[in-house]
């Protein structure tokens, strides 16, 4: 068992703040509208960007697969677009080619001292830099959520993704589950620093409120009184959403005055082929309990804030994370949470101190849980009382951030 440690091509750009450290992102995606659609990845990466700010580190995001090449600022932190190579049969390698000249001239230029990526399909499996280190961070791979989503990876994604591990320079888990995991899957023995995701608690302080309250009511299908029970994320199977219908069915039973709120964007279904995860959720909840179920679609982020501070409880019944994001938000606005008890869950929650853990398909269990919350709001308030306190001991971005530039110090004087 291997040891867990606990702990154009180069467009020079201002930083407006100089810092001891220049630390690069290499990521798909980030959340900002012109680098377009952005998920858990990118959210992390923020969230850690902006901790980073506040030690006095620079950051840039190297975000690929954009429609064109540019840069500019995103509140102190810069974000280079990198457009793909398009020749037929070679994209992948003339892609991975021109990052790694980017990289080169980055750091020549001393703008970066390192450059972290994530493992997901391994970007960086023919990257070499001359001298830049390089660190994977675990937020799950595609071989990682296939195996948890129990269906076949593509080879050629495997081949990547476990090159790019041996490669790396370094290597972060957000969680010793999934290092573990990723270690059996490619046949590794790898040795990983865990350090979790992390939440601006700045925009998660429901004392003081943060964001604009719309005009009309944001749970206008919901009775005043019994806010009830909030999911956000992608509709999509490995989160969970085929149990959900089938647990609230059983709620409705016990609590007929409870509802149920969905927030995020639709998906297909990648082993049915149905092209809708929510027309396959209605045709699971039951007459009464559908009616009682509002399906928002997506929202902008300020919003999503703002349906938690509303909500009753967070249910999470997912079946592939590796340390979710969401979890740590409804908890840092001190809601109880009712998530999964897979993997990676305790590493987030203690049963029955600062949460429930179930498995999403002992539905009657899961809804006892919920039940139980909707009942009492003594427990509320102490599971939710409990869950603050966690995030900000464990997972703010400031600790995280902190416990991140200690890490690339090590990587950094090693070259």
């Amino acid at each position: 068992m291997p040891k867990i440690n606990h702990i154009p091509e180069s467009t020079p750009f201002p930083w407006e703040r100089a810092g001891d450290r220049r630390v690069a992102f290499l990521t798909p995606e980030y959340p900002h509208v012109k680098t377009g659609n952005s998920g858990g990845i990118g959210t992390s990466i923020k969230n850690l960007a902006v901790g980073l700010l506040t030690q006095g580190c620079a950051v840039r995001i190297l975000v690929y697969g954009q429609t064109a090449d540019a840069v500019f600022e995103d509140n102190g932190i810069v974000v280079q677009q990198i457009k793909n190579v398009k020749l037929k049969g070679l994209s992948w390698w003339m892609t991975r080619k021109k990052l790694e000249r980017i990289i080169n001239a980055l750091y020549a230029n001393q703008e970066i001292d390192l450059v972290e990526a994530p493992d997901w399909t391994g970007i960086t499996s023919f990257i070499k830099p001359k001298k830049c280190p390089v660190v994977i961070r675990l937020n799950g791979s595609d071989t990682y959520f296939c195996h948890l989503d129990q269906r076949p990876v593509k080879w050629i994604n495997k081949f990547h993704e476990k090159r790019a591990l041996q490669n790396a320079n370094g290597l972060i888990s957000v969680s010793q589950f999934t290092a573990n995991l990723t270690n059996q899957l490619f046949g590794l023995n790898k040795n990983f620093t865990i350090i979790p995701n992390a939440v601006d608690l700045s925009l998660f302080d429901n004392s003081v409120s943060t964001v604009t309250v719309p005009s009309e009511p944001v749970l206008s299908a919901v009775e005043a009184g019994d806010r009830g029970l909030l999911y956000f994320g992608t509709l999509i199977r490995k989160k969970g959403l085929l149990e959900l219908p089938l647990i609230f069915n059983k709620v409705i039973e016990q609590h007929p005055t409870a509802q149920l709120m969905l927030v995020g964007r639709d998906a297909s279904d990648i082993i049915s082929g149905n092209a809708s995860t929510w027309a396959m959720m209605q045709a699971l909840f039951s007459p009464t309990a559908l009616a009682n179920v509002t399906y928002l679609g997506g929202v902008p982020y300020g919003e999503i804030i703002k349906h938690i501070e509303h909500s009753t409880l967070c249910v999470f019944p997912t079946f592939a994370e590796a340390l979710p994001v969401s979890w740590l938000e409804a908890m840092a606005l001190q809601k109880p949470v009712v998530a999964s008890n897979i993997g990676w869950a305790t590493e987030i929650i203690e049963d029955g101190v600062d949460g429930f853990l179930v498995n999403p398909k002992d539905h009657s269990i899961y809804a006892e849980k919920i039940v139980a919350l909707l009942e009492d709001p003594e427990l509320q308030k102490q599971f939710g009382t409990a869950a603050r306190k966690k995030v900000e001991q464990k997972f703010s971005m400031e600790v995280v951030a902190r416990q991140s530039l200690t890490f690339y110090e090590k990587m950094i004087n090693k070259i």
